[in-house]
């Protein structure tokens, strides 16, 4: 810099300032009207893209009048049963000027075939179309790992992917086919080299698909992988995840300069998205989360080599409950603050020459390598997905985590450290602390689904359900076949059965039998004192091992928190009975009584808790086993919770209750209150 006559350093002169990441806000609910709505107002407040968020039934491509849609309809997301709600979702918003992003995954095909429909009834022609800007998320590995969307097996679910991929190619080129998604994967325990190499795993399984598959010649590849885009996580350790970024750029680079002989480095750049870190965020002290949120979103923003393309932050209180608009709004107002009032944009990336980060990224790159070379070893990502090789590493991941957050190692504020608190204001009244979904909202839509079908040309129906079925049978691109289905007014739910029929379903792997023990139950551990309760009940019962059922009714496949409860209470000597996601109340209480179980276990965290668990609880009475003490765990604010205990529920827990080994402990003394047994002593 130099100096003025005054002696005083002057400003050094800015640079012209990049531009800025897109900014969205992950939203949608209720109905397509009141997602319209909100849509709207996000965009009058400056956001400059939109990100939808789909509820389970459209995700898992079921309609809202279907047995596993029940408690589930508008929950997490918009329901999209048909070509009118999409209609009604873009409502005045003119879809050519729009970014848009749709997390939406096994059904990706559909929502996007119906998207391209409305754009065409806002008047595109077939030019104007292929101007249409936006992502579907279409990552079906990270489904069947963590986030449990998934419907056909992985070969046609693959498929899918390919037919996807080649069809925007040559008909809506800006449009990004897949956003290769690490995001859950770090949600479900992964470490930051498990989340480079499986996100890679996944990359190189779809390129070598599409390359194989012959619809888009050789002299093209370099145009697909030009629209492949990551949607990552970034977590508190911020340098640590910057440097993973920055990693993540170098490996794709060489992946696709050497597997793919891709030649134009503009094609082989790393182009990402992200949502900052969600599994970190705390319902104890709930506004420490937005430092938390602040701290991450440095992490995809602070390397202008690495920086994120499009960021989208989560609410502080996502562990308490769906957020209001006003929490969404703070959210985006974070990033409006960092991206306009600060220095950040006027300087090239200030991490450059660093042998702190050079040396952390070259650890990070080596050790992503090794584990993707492993991966290629048994025979690539979906081998490793129906082997359950993925599966049992991040159910192994994740219990060492919560380990260490338990014995205190890992230090997580207001949680294990810090925990005495002032009265907060925010959470005083937790009713409105947090959005809630009317009840009649899911039969208010079944009824507007059945109105629809009421008016539809059956003639049409049928042939294009026929023709979905004949193409999928064969090995005709399906996208073609969708459109047609999307414009004869085919639903959601007949869309996926009709390729249900032809593909089948996939149940993935739960990983909990072989993950291995991540707490040992050290004589004088907690473990250890719960592990004689359960032997000591076992025996006063006269049964050779206590059973426990851990169920996952309805839709929500977050399935990390019900896996780590299966593997400590397995840990702690019970017989564990976990079928997985994605069952109906019937068939959580059939496997109960089936199995003779002492106790069930429901964990819900889609907010269809206080119609599925009551369900579950009705049941058993009917069934004449009233008497099997039933634990339910999930995002469960406290006036609900007070209503499930009220129905007959033992215990609830919720993100607050850490204590793992303490739960399975609970369970104990819930089943010993239950067969009338006295309570254990406590050691002295």
């Amino acid at each position: 810099m130099k100096e003025t006559k005054t002696g005083e350093r002057s400003r050094q002169e800015p640079r012209e300032r990049d531009r800025p990441w897109l900014m969205r806000t992950y939203a949608g609910h209720s109905t397509a009207e009141a997602s319209n709505a909100l849509y709207r107002r996000n965009l009058a407040k400056g956001q400059t893209g939109l990100s939808v968020a789909f509820d389970l039934p459209t995700q898992t491509g079921y309609d809202p009048d279907h047995v596993l849609a029940r408690g589930e309809v508008g929950r997490v997301g918009v329901p999209v049963s048909h070509l009118g709600d999409m209609r009604r979702l873009f409502q005045d918003i003119p879809l050519e000027q729009m970014n848009t992003s749709m997390t939406i995954n096994a059904t990706a095909m559909w929502l996007l075939a119906l998207y391209q429909v409305v754009a065409e009834e806002q008047g595109l022609d077939e030019e104007a179309v292929t101007r249409l800007q936006g992502t579907t998320q279409n990552d079906i590995v990270k489904e069947y790992l963590s986030r449990g969307t998934h419907v056909f097996p992985p070969g046609p679910s693959l498929r899918l992917t390919t037919d996807m991929i080649a069809y925007t190619v040559s008909h809506i080129p800006k449009w990004n086919p897949i956003n290769i998604c690490s995001y859950h994967l770090q949600e479900a325990g992964a470490t930051p080299v498990q989340e480079i190499a499986y996100a890679m795993s996944t990359a190189v399984a779809v390129l070598d698909a599409v390359r194989d598959s012959g619809q888009v010649p050789q002299e093209r590849m370099g145009e697909v992988v030009a629209r492949i885009s990551f949607f990552v996580n970034a977590g508190v350790r911020f340098v640590e995840e910057m440097c993973k970024m920055r990693a993540f750029g170098r490996i794709w680079d060489r992946i696709t300069r050497e597997r793919y002989g891709i030649e134009d480095p503009r094609q082989r750049r790393f182009r990402y998205g992200v949502q900052v870190n969600s599994l970190g965020l705390t319902e104890a002290q709930p506004e420490n989360n937005v430092q938390r949120i602040v701290l991450e979103m440095l992490a995809v923003t602070l390397s202008k080599d690495a920086r994120a393309r499009a960021v989208q932050l989560p609410a502080w209180n996502e562990a308490l409950g769906l957020p209001r608009p006003w929490d969404q709004q703070w959210s985006l107002r974070i990033q409006q603050v960092l991206a306009h009032e600060s220095d950040l944009l006027e300087y090239d990336d200030i991490f450059e020459g660093s042998h702190v980060i050079e040396a952390k990224v070259a650890r990070l790159v080596e050790e992503s390598f090794a584990e993707i070379e492993h991966i290629q070893e048994m025979g690539g990502a979906m081998a490793a997905v129906e082997s359950g090789y993925l599966k049992s590493r991040l159910v192994a991941s994740h219990a060492a985590r919560r380990a260490r957050i338990e014995s205190g190692e890992e230090k997580i504020v207001g949680v294990n450290i810090f925990e005495t608190t002032e009265p907060n204001p925010l959470t005083a009244d937790l009713d409105t602390a947090i959005h809630t979904i009317d009840p009649a909202v899911e039969e208010r839509v079944v009824r507007a689904l059945q109105e629809w079908r009421a008016t539809r040309d059956d003639p049409r129906l049928r042939v294009a359900l026929e023709r979905l079925k004949e193409a999928a049978q064969g090995e005709d691109n399906l996208m073609e076949a969708t459109l047609e289905c999307a414009r004869a007014g085919i639903t959601t739910g007949e869309w996926a059965g009709a390729l249900r029929e032809v593909f089948g379903e996939f149940r993935a792997p739960t990983g909990v039998s072989s993950a291995p023990v991540a707490m040992t139950a050290e004589e004088g551990s907690g473990l250890a004192e719960v592990r004689r309760g359960v032997d000591a009940t076992a025996r006063d019962l006269g049964v050779g091992k206590l059973r426990f059922l851990v169920g996952k009714p309805g839709l929500d496949g977050h399935s990390n928190g019900a896996e780590q409860i299966a593997v400590r209470a397995r840990d702690a000597g019970f017989e564990v009975v976990y079928q997985g996601i994605r069952l109906t109340p019937e068939q959580i209480v059939d496997a109960a009584l089936a199995e003779d179980v002492h106790a069930v276990g429901l964990s819900v965290l889609s907010g269809s808790h206080t119609r599925l668990v009551p369900d579950v609880l009705e049941r058993l009475r009917q069934a004449g086993a009233p008497d099997i003490p039933v634990i339910a765990g999930g995002i469960i604010p406290n006036g609900d919770a007070e209503q499930l205990r009220a129905a007959g529920v033992a215990a609830v827990f919720t993100p607050k209750d850490f204590d793992i080994t303490g739960i399975i402990g609970r369970i104990v003394d819930e089943i010993r209150k239950a067969n009338k047994l006295d309570p254990l002593e406590v050691p002295a």
